[in-house]
């Protein structure tokens, strides 16, 4: 797994250029079209993670890796990315055009809290598939971007800090999951984020040499100070999955993004996953997946090897 990559990294390795005003000490904000860095000619990107949010609108056919997700995009997408994850696009060549924005967290200090907006959240929907209708009214809203920040308007920010809510907002309503979105008050439903969140946090792991620190039940209970069975009750009222389903569903979907995007050894990513013998990680690995993790990397050599 490739390192966090900071906006000044970003700016190298997609522009070589840093813009002038790019500080840690106030927010960042911009908006390009994508078409120069899509189709045959465009630069593979790493599956990482990034130190800033950035939110693209594709139209055309790809696959995109998020987090725990693998996506297919079929015609047009609106995605939704954020620092706690990692992600990557894959068979670009696909893409026709479109638009993306990046923002750190300092551009909206003290206009609201957009990253508890469920987009952000580990049960949402980052990637939201549009149609053609719904392509064209976020191009509109990144046209929009565009204009505003080649202006001369002295309160230009503030009009794209709009933008950016409008987009997020925009998508909120077409969110696929929004109508059975966990709302608060209940208990049960905060144990059941919780534990999701502090799930997810434990992911992507960023090298051979760390390891997840939290797998059972028991594990996350004590760490939410809950009982296990209240947890697992808990969990399985709001996501009808058990605890444990959860728990080995997102170490499967790790151990797969690490084998088509790492270079780890077997060994290397069992200890990390928190297997104390291979064996018992290729035995888990087949279980879920119905293949070995070795056949597993050579069917994804063998599919990239294709697409090349």
């Amino acid at each position: 797994m490739e390192p966090v990559e900071s906006l000044r990294e970003f700016y190298e390795r997609k522009f070589n250029w840093i813009p002038e005003n790019l500080s840690k000490d106030w927010g960042h904000f911009n908006v390009f079209k994508l078409d120069p860095y899509i189709g045959s000619g465009a630069k593979p990107v790493p599956y990482r993670r990034r130190d800033f949010y950035k939110i693209t609108l594709v139209k055309g056919s790809g696959t995109i890796y998020y987090a725990n997700k693998i996506v297919k995009v079929k015609e047009n997408a609106i995605v939704f990315s954020n620092p706690l994850v990692p992600y990557k696009w894959d068979s670009t060549e696909n893409l026709s055009t479109g638009y993306f924005c990046i923002f750190n967290n300092d551009f909206f200090l003290q206009y609201g809290n957009f990253s508890n907006y469920s987009l952000y959240q580990p049960t949402g929907a980052p990637v939201i598939e549009l149609s053609d209708a719904g392509y064209q009214q976020f191009q509109h809203i990144f046209e929009r971007m565009l204009e505003e920040i080649n202006s001369e308007y002295i309160h230009k920010y503030d009009m794209l800090r709009n933008l950016a809510l409008e987009m997020m907002h925009t998508a909120l309503k077409l969110e696929p999951a929004n109508s059975t979105r966990y709302t608060p008050g209940n208990a049960n439903q905060k144990i059941s984020m919780l534990f999701l969140e502090l799930l997810e946090r434990q992911f992507p792991i960023e090298g051979a040499h760390n390891k997840i620190k939290l797998k059972s039940p028991s594990d996350f209970a004590n760490q939410l100070a809950v009982h296990v069975n209240h947890l697992n009750r808990a969990v399985k009222e709001t996501t009808h999955k058990t605890t444990s389903q959860i728990i080995a569903d997102r170490i499967s979907q790790e151990a797969k993004l690490i084998l088509s995007h790492g270079e780890w050894s077997i060994a290397e990513m069992a200890e990390a996953l928190g297997f104390n013998e291979i064996s018992y990680f290729n035995l888990f690995f087949k279980k879920h997946e119905g293949i070995s993790p070795v056949k597993y990397r050579n069917n994804i050599k063998h599919e990239k090897a294709q697409i090349r």
